[in-house]
Formats: structure tokens, C-alpha cells, sequence
């Protein structure tokens, strides 16, 4: 399944009935009152939250939505059916803008939340409406309004508790594949991410956390460069990032090196990232040739406020400790 995270729509919603100009025509009532009913209202776009969409897929085919508008009204003071409603599905996470002044409208972000995105025109009044003691043949009626029309688009941000960022082949796809019960697809070229990936983690006592693995951040991903502009948003509702680095690519006279493109990249495209607590892992320990890291580099990363942990996705050591770190970094 392709994994599409923005797409532009264009809603209408349904316009009112107008309502009706009519009179008594019986027997032996040679003025019969107005008798006109009022139109019916049209139908609101209501967008709503479901899991069973993960992306905004199917929005990217489908783009224009029109609502059912409302029944013109009739004699004996029948009055128009109110238009159906139409329903639009998006996955959990799903942030709502207005294309024109791109503001946020709504944030949707638990299975079955609701958004009318769009109302529905109210419908026209009939004669009868208007008649009164002074007034008793009316000859006007209102036509329906029109229903809101807008141009929208989706953004969606994947909910998850830990955001795992890094370099491309950094090893993320390892871990999360030795944590989770996910399967990315994993191999020793960059890049092998190209879609995010979600993955539960259940610990011991069966507490479970979400974690998300975003394809590889390069240097200038803040100004489009590489994959990590288009998904850096899917951090932004995390509560922990873990900054995943390559031991074997640390040289010991710059041992930060990696680390502050990572730090640099997240303050440009969203300083707020930056106030989030960080997790600093150091992998890939088992290509190191005496699986002992230089002093230069264990200094370096000991004297940052983040807590570190050496591991090896691919052998699993150094997880035992990391995951109970994570679990009780979370901000809930």
C-alpha cells in the first residue's frame, strides 16, 4: 500500500431547497390560504476518524465531495427533505487546513471523531411562512442558500510515543524490527526506509508504547533535501525521540558529528522538537573490531544532558537496557 501523508480536497456541501409558492385549491373555498412548505436543508461533509484507513490513500484518487442538497418544498405544506449528509473517512492523526489561509480547522485524532467540515445551506421558507393577519396571500417564497464550499488539505501525523531519527542506514529499520513486532524492510543502503513505520513494543509487565521509524535525515532535509522534510512531521506528537547514531562512521576527533546534523535539522524545520526528552543510542557495536568504543567518543556523549546506551540491533545487545530507559522517559 502506498503510504500518502497530504492531500488537497475540494468539499461542497449541499445547497438548500427553496421553498414553494402555493395555494388551497378545494371545493367551494374559492380563496384558500398559502399553502407552500419550506424547503429542506442540505446535507453537511463530516469528516470522520476510523483505523481502518492507516493513510489518506484513497483521497488521493477521489478529490471533489458533494453532499446531497435539500428537496425544493410543495403544496399542502409539504416540506423538502433534508439532503444526506456525506461522510468522509481519515485515518487517526489526521490535521484538517484551510488551502486559502492555511489554518489548522480541526485536529482529529481518536477513532471516531467527528468534523463538519463543510454545512449544508439552510432551505428556502414556503409562503405559509410568511403569511400573518395583515399579510394573508403571500406571493414570495425564499430560495435555498448554498451550501459552504472549501478547498482543504489533509496533513497526516502518525501518532506514536517514540519517534526513532537518525542518518540513513543508521540501523533504525534493525532496531525496530529487534523491538517490535514490525518487519521494515531492512539492507545496508541508505535509504531503505521510504515510508514511516509503526511498531508496538510490550514490555515485561505488558505495558506497550508506539514507536515510529521515519525514513533517514540528512544534512539540509529542513530545506527538502533527501526524505526527511516530507516526514519530519510525523515526530511532532511523539513525547520521546531516540536518536539513533552509527558507531562505525564516529571518527574520535569528531565523535559529534552526526549528532548535531540531526540536532540542527530538527531546530529548522520545528524548534519545538528540540524541548522534547532525547534517548542517544550509539549502534551498530558489533562492527566494531574490539566491540569497545574509543574514550573520545564515550566522553563526548557523556558530558550532553541526554541519557546514552550502546547497542547492536542486529545481535540485540545493550536492548535489555534501552527499552525500560525508553518506557520511563515517555511523557504521558
Amino acid at each position: 500500500m502506498r503510504f500518502i501523508d497530504e492531500v488537497k480536497i475540494w468539499i461542497e456541501a449541499g445547497d438548500g431547497g427553496d421553498g414553494c409558492i402555493s395555494f388551497r385549491r378545494e371545493k367551494f373555498v374559492p380563496r384558500g390560504g398559502p399553502d407552500g412548505g419550506n424547503g429542506g436543508r442540505g446535507g453537511d461533509i463530516i469528516l470522520v476518524v476510523t483505523n481502518k484507513h492507516p493513510t489518506l490513500l484513497d483521497h488521493s484518487y477521489q478529490q471533489h465531495y458533494k453532499a446531497q442538497r435539500g428537496s425544493h418544498g410543495k403544496g399542502k405544506v409539504q416540506h423538502g427533505r433534508q439532503g444526506k449528509d456525506l461522510k468522509i473517512t481519515v485515518p487517526p492523526g489526521t490535521v484538517v487546513r484551510d488551502i486559502e489561509s492555511n489554518a489548522v480547522l480541526k485536529d482529529l485524532l481518536h477513532e471516531g471523531d467527528l468534523f463538519v467540515a463543510a454545512r449544508g445551506g439552510r432551505g428556502g421558507k414556503g409562503n405559509t411562512f410568511f403569511k400573518s393577519s395583515t399579510f394573508r396571500a403571500p406571493k414570495m417564497a425564499q430560495p435555498g442558500e448554498q451550501g459552504e464550499k472549501k478547498r482543504l488539505k489533509l496533513e497526516l501525523k502518525l501518532l506514536a510515543d517514540v519517534g526513532i531519527i537518525g542518518l540513513p542506514n543508521a540501523g533504525k529499520s534493525t532496531l525496530i524490527s529487534r523491538i517490535t513486532s514490525a518487519h521494515p524492510k531492512i539492507a545496508s543502503y541508505p535509504f531503505t526506509t521510504l515510508n514511516p513505520q509503526l511498531g508496538v513494543v510490550c514490555s515485561k509487565n505488558l505495558e506497550t508504547f508506539v514507536v515510529a521509524d521515519i525514513p533517514g535525515i540528512i544534512k539540509g532535509a529542513h530545506q527538502g533535501t533527501g526524505l526527511g522534510l516530507k516526514f519530519l512531521r510525523h515526530i511532532e506528537r511523539t513525547s520521546l525521540l531516540v536518536i539513533l547514531l552509527d558507531l562505525t562512521s564516529m571518527g574520535t576527533k569528531e565523535p559529534g558529528k552526526d549528532y548535531k546534523i540531526i540536532i540542527n535539522e530538527l531546530k529548522n524545520f520545528n524548534p519545538g522538537l528540540l524541548k522534547k526528552p532525547q534517548i542517544i543510542v550509539l549502534n551498530k557495536l558489533d562492527l566494531l573490531a574490539s566491540q569497545t568504543v574509543p574514550p573520545e567518543i564515550t566522553a563526548y556523549y557523556q558530558n550532553l544532558q541526554s541519557p546514552f546506551v550502546l547497542t547492536s540491533g542486529l545481535t540485540g545487545k545493550g536492548i535489555d537496557i534501552l527499552l525500560p530507559l525508553i518506557k520511563n522517559s515517555i511523557v504521558k
